[in-house]
């Protein structure tokens, strides 16, 4: 814990280090993807070792200096990185997993990088191809389907047994953490009045007051239950709370109106002989962890789907990357006969002013096709060539045979302006 909260940054801390990027040798891209369980960094290196150099100096601004944190850092590169940053936009790699958090903070850290112009073409490629994955694997999966915490878990089977929970009313002993996020669950499953009841007043009004519920008097708490749908305790009482013979009385009041009690206390706070009164349905927290293994084991059966999908799209991006290397050339050399074929048509268009619009419209489908075709071969084989031993050959005999260099140096500001603007696409 201590040393996540060393390396736990803000939004504004990381765009006031990623705006600087620039003053780090080695990196062309970087986005920080920091939660209260993780923090990494993706980024765009020109050489590993100097990379990782620089985002320790990088890492050690940001924290300013101070314990040397090497101990706990671990390393991706290329395409172990890609899978690494796939499986956690798609909550495989999260504490609970399937949760549904985590791919809202990939976004947002890749926000953060663009917002500060730290990222790169590569970093834009991997992070919407990662933020596709996520949504994907959440799509055709059923991996945050089910509930995964005791609480949760509580609420989804009230929510079941009642018919849902709109418009119902709950009472809660005690004002702990597992009463407030049972609460919260409760409030957002629909619940319209929750009342709290704990034997220090103050803590119940605090839980009240965070929860829009109301605080009532512990001693006083069975005859709100008379009302409600929903009972939850969870006080870490030694005793008993809600005792048989006063569950009695309160569906003889009730007239045996059904209500759900909800026991996810430590020891237990209802006594158990109330699950054998008629009206009343009672689930303990042994039970609600039976619901919680079930849950996660479904969720590891749709795991492995989710880590098909991963697979599937690391190799698509990968084999999009090995073109990245060709596309400003490829950009180049389109753009030069782009500019060719137009000047081409202005020619002819002023010498056959009499042409119908239809003819027109044929004449500059004619030219494109016929750039088209004669580029489709020599495209071909350079994509053709991306990871193998002729790649640099055939990038030098394109540059060379089109004259692609030379436009920087000797063509028109209006090609010049081009090809800056193609290159950096």
């Amino acid at each position: 814990m201590e040393v996540r909260e060393r390396v736990s940054f803000s939004r504004e801390e990381l765009r006031s280090g990623l705006v600087n990027l620039g003053e780090y040798d080695g990196l062309s891209g970087l986005v920080v993807l920091s939660t209260c369980n993780r923090t990494e960094f993706y980024a765009a290196v020109e050489d590993h070792e100097r990379g990782a150099e620089a985002l320790r100096q990088f890492l050690n601004d940001l924290t300013q200096g101070g314990q040397d944190l090497d101990e706990y850092l671990y390393t991706y590169t290329d395409e172990e990185a890609v899978t690494h940053l796939f499986r956690v936009a798609a909550s495989l790699d999260s504490l609970v997993l399937g949760e549904g958090q985590i791919l809202s903070q990939v976004k947002e850290a890749y926000a953060i990088a663009r917002e500060a112009g730290a990222t790169s073409t590569g970093l834009n490629l991997l992070f919407h191809r990662a933020i596709a994955v996520g949504k994907r694997v959440r799509t055709e999966t059923r991996i945050a389907y089910r509930s995964v915490s005791v609480s949760y878990a509580a609420v989804e089977l009230a929510a079941a047994s009642l018919g849902g929970l709109g418009g119902c009313s709950a009472l809660i002993f005690g004002a702990g953490k597992m009463a407030e996020l049972t609460a919260e669950h409760l409030r957002s499953h629909g619940i319209e009045t929750i009342y709290v009841a704990n034997r220090h007043l103050e803590r119940a009004e605090r839980l009240a007051e965070h929860i829009g519920g109301e605080a009532i008097p512990f001693d006083r708490a069975m005859e709100y239950a008379v009302g409600v749908d929903v009972v939850v305790t969870s006080t870490g009482a030694p005793h008993y709370v809600v005792k048989a013979w006063e569950a009695r009385r309160l569906m003889a009041r009730r007239h045996g109106k059904k209500i759900f009690f909800i026991d996810i206390a430590v020891p237990r706070d209802v006594d158990p002989d109330v699950t054998n009164i008629n009206g009343i349905e009672l689930y303990n927290i042994d039970a609600l962890e039976a619901v919680v293994d079930e849950h996660l084991g479904e969720r590891r059966e749709e795991a492995v789907k989710a880590e098909r999908i991963v697979q599937e799209d690391v190799a698509s991006l990968l084999e999009r990357f090995k073109y990245l290397s060709f596309q400003p050339l490829m950009a180049l050399l389109s753009g030069r006969c782009e500019r060719i074929r137009e000047r081409e048509i202005k020619r002819v268009s002023a010498k056959l002013p009499d042409l119908s619009e239809e003819e027109e419209r044929q004449v500059e489908h004619m030219s494109r096709m016929i750039v088209r075709k004669i580029l489709r071969i020599p495209m071909m084989k350079l994509r053709a060539s991306a990871g193998t031993a002729d790649e640099a050959f055939y990038i030098a005999a394109m540059r060379s045979l089109f004259k692609l260099d030379a436009i920087g140096e000797t063509g028109t500001s209006e090609q010049r302006h081009n090809h800056y603007r193609y290159a950096g696409k």
